[in-house]
């Protein structure tokens, strides 16, 4: 005899029930599993991952990697307060340390494009490491990984951005250019297809990409210095490079340096001392102070204590800052500084005067200290994939 059916939600039809559990943001996924065998069936099927896609219920992410976390990105659901654990990346050296790579959303897709893979085995000391053209691709539906169409050329330490629902990439270095590649391209996530685009007229290594104004800029590692404020501009409109002599005053830690959140208003945390965070005056492209990062107090010690290495990310209408590390004053025996690792995060609306800082639920255990990566997702904030 075959088994009663059993309702998702008793008294509901079952598409009305999967509508409804659909509905739940990414970061209660683990308590709805643990509510029934029935809905951890549910949750964890094609159907379920299937129609939140088709409605473009993605949820809010913001997907963040640390040090010492052995490749384990973490996701942050602001609706829930909740950190937890995504699947593990495939690698093409799962034991090498991968550096000088972009992450950024498009549409409702995570991506973590180029990169170098360096040994880490104290044997090899000389081993040269493998810059590559892997673009790897996380579904926030089906909760898994998938490589996509690699880059036409392999490359770390590049710029990157996202204008219009496709990522434009330049510059950047590899064992071929160690002094600064001119090669750019777009990638295309409806088609899986990557474009190549003219070239720069200056070669850039060690950059970062912003898409301001609707336009692609390429900012160097010297921009911020006072005689090197030029930066490389493209135009996807009539596909030319410029070189424009603009002021872009930035963090050292130049992977998470500027962000352009709602209204496209664009903010830069300037650590030279200290962490100012500024905004641009779009009409006359001047800078101005907003505020800073306020310091961090530690049990038993009562001086605060300035931090370094965190991430700074841009969500919806809001700013911000997580992880990092701190120089802590140990006064035992001749005295020293032990570095302590941070899983704080810190949120604020910088449309707010003066800021208002609020500490959301630090990161998992396992991450914590220098933020190597970090991008946000917006629930359907770009446009819908299939």
């Amino acid at each position: 005899m075959e088994s009663p059916h059993e309702p998702i939600i008793p008294g509901l039809p079952d598409d009305l029930a999967l509508r409804c559990l659909a509905r739940v943001s990414h970061g209660f996924q683990g308590l709805l599993e643990t509510v029934s065998k029935k809905w951890r069936e549910v949750t964890r099927g094609m159907e379920y991952a299937n129609f939140k896609a088709r409605e473009g219920w993605s949820g809010d992410w913001l997907f963040v990697l640390t040090e010492g976390s052995d490749n384990q990105w973490v996701a942050y659901d602001p609706e829930a307060d909740r950190w937890h654990p995504i699947p593990k990346m495939p690698r093409m050296h799962p034991d090498w340390k991968h550096t000088g790579f972009s992450c950024v959303c498009v549409g409702d897709r995570f991506l973590v494009i180029g990169g170098a893979y360096a040994s880490s085995d104290p044997g090899y000391p000389h081993q040269k490491p493998i810059i590559t053209n892997d673009v790897y691709q996380f579904d926030p539906f089906r909760k898994g990984w998938t490589m996509v169409s690699s880059m036409q050329t392999p490359r770390s330490h590049f710029a990157c951005c996202v204008i219009s629902g496709k990522v434009y990439v330049a510059g950047g270095r590899n064992l071929s250019c160690p002094r600064g590649l001119t090669l750019a391209e777009c990638y295309n996530p409806l088609s899986n297809k990557w474009e190549e685009l003219p070239p720069m007229p200056n070669p850039q290594m060690d950059c970062i990409g912003l898409s301001y104004n609707g336009k692609f800029h390429v900012l160097s590692d010297q921009v911020g210095l006072l005689d090197q404020n030029s930066s490389e501009v493209f135009c996807p409109l009539s596909g030319l490079w410029n070189t424009v002599e603009d002021n872009w005053p930035f963090s050292r830690a130049m992977q998470v340096a500027v962000q352009v959140i709602e209204n496209d208003r664009v903010y830069t945390i300037v650590d030279w001392g200290e962490s100012l965070i500024k905004t641009r005056d779009t009409a006359k492209g001047e800078w101005y102070n907003v505020g800073k990062v306020p310091s961090v107090f530690l049990p038993v010690h009562s001086r605060p204590l300035e931090v370094f290495d965190y991430g700074f990310a841009g969500l919806g209408h809001e700013l911000y800052v997580l992880g990092g590390k701190v120089l802590k004053w140990e006064e035992s025996g001749a005295g020293r500084f032990d570095i302590v690792k941070l899983g704080l995060v810190r949120v604020c609306d910088p449309s707010k005067f003066p800021l208002k800082w609020r500490e959301t639920r630090p990161m998992c255990l396992t991450a914590s200290g220098s933020i190597l990566g970090c991008a946000s997702l917006k629930e359907n904030s770009v446009l819908q994939l299939g």
